[in-house]
């Protein structure tokens, strides 16, 4: 549901609301337009992401989660959070810090 390397990112810009495809662009640095274009659809296809044609002239396009998208924010953050207390763990540990300590002491 969420394989891809910039899925996550887009369904975690979502989360915030609706988005225009050049608002998310500039959200995920790095992504090309063919890949967000990508990413989009095939979120789309699974029933992720909503694509809404806005009655404007030009006509414009937002994105949002759908209910099942919406669903995929708690497991996200759960990432999140695991991730952080790995980094924090790995920080603390004794082994990092010698090592950190020998990095310093005989620079290369």
């Amino acid at each position: 549901m969420i394989e891809g390397a910039w899925t996550p990112g887009v369904i975690w810009y979502l989360s915030g609301g609706a988005r225009r495809f050049n608002e998310l662009k500039l959200d995920l640095p790095g992504i090309s337009a063919k890949m967000l274009s990508t990413r989009l659809r095939d979120l789309e296809q699974k029933g992720v992401v909503v694509r809404t044609v806005m009655p404007t002239s030009p006509p414009s396009v937002e994105y949002a989660l759908s209910d099942l998208g919406r669903e995929l924010i708690p497991i996200l953050e759960a990432i999140i959070d695991v991730s952080k207390r790995l980094k924090r763990r790995k920080a603390e540990s004794p082994v990092a810090s010698a090592l950190s300590h020998d990095m310093t002491a005989h620079p290369v």
